[in-house]
């Protein structure tokens, strides 16, 4: 449906819903543009949209199916630009993602919103109370949701590092632990941040070199502001994934180093049981003729001597650290 549609002159909001037609009927003036808001629109809805501002229907397609990769496209009179948004869920530990696909000409922007995260009325509200952006026309609008979008990554990231440092404390505590199922877990979505951060670069990239036809130079500025925030998220994953791996590594080290002294406190308590078991094989033997089998003290020797035995074993293997 249509969230919001407004036309916009001089840095100021003019005109506010109505048809889009109409709407679009009165940039009249040099600067003037629409900007209408869609989110999870029907078939029809963006088929009159399209009709109003004569979308390219190859990015129609892509804006209704959704599930794009962050791309720039140019299109004759317009470009299409696709963002993915992303935003956490720390009960799952898990990042979910949405989509922003925008058409943007000299006179219009038309964003259509898919998912739940990232909504875009605070940010034209933020737009509209400064003039100063909002006087670039849709290169000002771009640059609001550009900057909404990549704080979001932002706030995804630190979210992650705080989860990443959590793995780390638990993979070198004392106490045993299983992670590898949560760091299994991190990695994917630490991927998924990569496959909405990574693609993005090259088309913002354009913006802060002025290249793209429609935004004036005068915004680029403001758009290596945002690469720069994005070139740290982007820093951040890559940060983060390796710390996993190198965490990974370090559990599975602990697992055997575990298992090993698992294995050395299982020995030394066999070795300890085993001696007094050959001892009390041997005199259990039924043979008439063995020493000390009529002797008086033979049955008190006998387990003198395993305790002997037992506790002598002991005192090695806990010298040694095997108990």
């Amino acid at each position: 449906m249509i969230v919001d549609s407004a036309l916009y002159r001089d840095g100021s909001r003019v005109e506010a819903g109505g048809d889009c037609r109409s709407l679009r009927t009165q940039t009249s003036e040099p600067g003037d543009f629409v900007w209408v808001g869609l989110s999870d629109p029907s078939q029809q809805e963006i088929a009159e949209v399209a009709d109003v501002f004569g979308l390219h229907p190859l990015a129609v397609e892509d804006a209704v199916k959704a599930h794009q990769r962050p791309k720039l496209e140019r299109y004759e009179h317009m470009f299409f630009l696709v963002l993915k948004t992303l935003w956490y869920v720390d009960e799952q530990d898990a990042v979910e993602t949405g989509e922003i696909s925008i058409f943007a000409g000299h006179d219009f922007v038309v964003t259509v919103r898919h998912g739940q995260g990232n909504e875009l009325h605070s940010a034209r509200t933020q737009l509209e109370s400064t003039p100063k952006v909002l006087r670039h026309g849709p290169g000002g609008v771009l640059y609001s949701i550009f900057d909404r979008v990549v704080d979001g990554y932002l706030a995804v990231a630190d979210e992650l590092v705080i989860d990443v440092d959590e793995i780390e404390t638990s993979v070198f505590s004392p106490d045993r632990t299983n992670d590898s199922a949560r760091i299994y877990t991190l990695k994917r979505e630490i991927a998924e941040v990569r496959r909405a951060v990574m693609p993005l670069r090259e088309p913002l990239g354009r913006f802060v070199a002025g290249t793209v036809a429609g935004v004036h130079q005068d915004a680029a500025p403001f758009f290596r502001d945002v690469a720069d925030h994005l070139a740290r998220v982007a820093e951040t994953v890559d940060s983060l994934d390796g710390l996993l791996s190198t965490a990974f590594d370090a559990h599975v080290a602990q697992i055997s180093v575990q298992q090993n002294d698992d294995m050395r406190k299982i020995s030394a308590g066999a070795a300890i049981i085993v001696v007094p078991t050959l001892i009390a094989g041997i005199y259990g033997m039924n043979f008439e003729h063995m020493p000390e089998l009529g002797w008086t003290y033979g049955y008190p020797f006998s387990l003198l001597l395993m305790g002997i035995v037992a506790g002598g074993l002991w005192v090695v293997f806990k010298k040694s650290g095997w108990l």
